[in-house]
């Protein structure tokens, strides 16, 4: 990935602590948005501070649709979008509030769309673009108390092959990675630590979301890649 410009949305996150000094490691220049300074500071403890100044951070919330289209704009290329941006709740459907329905779209789909769209556009002027948004297993296997969240990451699966759909014939594609259950410290917090040796590391979705967004993955477009761990 060595010169090659990478939006790497939630790079900061709990699955960006493991994507982020992977994609800084293989030569990306990297942006990332943030919104929390506690964030930076946790990425800058994992990565050092030599890789961490190699990366142009930029303060925005991802459902700002201006924010994200400047941002866009202000870079050279966007070779490469990463987008890492989720998170989840619990809640049986006929006890779930409307008011999180809708924060968790907004979370999982409503910030991959804004961003895929002002990527999208930038990555066709210039006839190149991977794009890899992260689905979740739940999104092909839904489960109980999990409505909002698997509907939502169904969503990204679809918006993903559509993209893929709408870039035939060009050298941009898109594809969706779905891992089950993430080894972060967050998790193990939620569900405790009984199963944790099986559950997939961000370490290991890194490997093969750097592949996705390699040059070298141009023949798969609108993949759906299980990376369950042992789970």
């Amino acid at each position: 990935m060595k010169g090659q410009r990478v939006l790497l949305a939630g790079g900061t996150g709990g699955l960006g602590l493991g994507v982020t000094p992977e994609v800084v490691a293989r030569g990306a220049d990297v942006t990332i948005p943030y919104r929390s300074d506690g964030d930076l500071d946790r990425l800058k403890e994992k990565i050092g501070a030599d890789a961490f100044s190699k990366i142009n951070f930029v303060k925005l919330d991802l459902l700002d649709e201006g924010a994200v289209q400047q941002l866009v704009a202000d870079m050279t290329r966007v070779d490469v979008l990463i987008h890492l941006v989720g998170g989840f709740a619990m809640g049986a459907i006929d006890e779930y509030e409307f008011s999180d329905w809708k924060k968790d779209f907004a979370l999982n789909l409503h910030t991959t769309f804004l961003t895929c769209k002002a990527c999208l556009a930038k990555m066709r002027q210039a006839g190149y673009g991977r794009i890899v948004t992260i689905g979740s297993r739940g999104a092909v296997e839904p489960g109980a108390n999990l409505g909002a969240y698997c509907a939502s990451k169904a969503g990204v699966v679809a918006l993903t092959q559509t993209i893929a759909a709408e870039t035939r014939g060009t050298d941009i594609t898109a594809n969706c990675v779905l891992p089950s259950i993430i080894d972060t410290p967050s998790n193990r917090d939620a569900m405790g630590e009984a199963e944790a040796d099986k559950w997939v590391t961000p370490e290991s979705l890194a490997q093969t979301i750097c592949f996705l967004a390699s040059a070298a993955a141009g023949d798969l477009r609108g993949a759906i890649v299980p990376v369950y761990g042992s789970v």
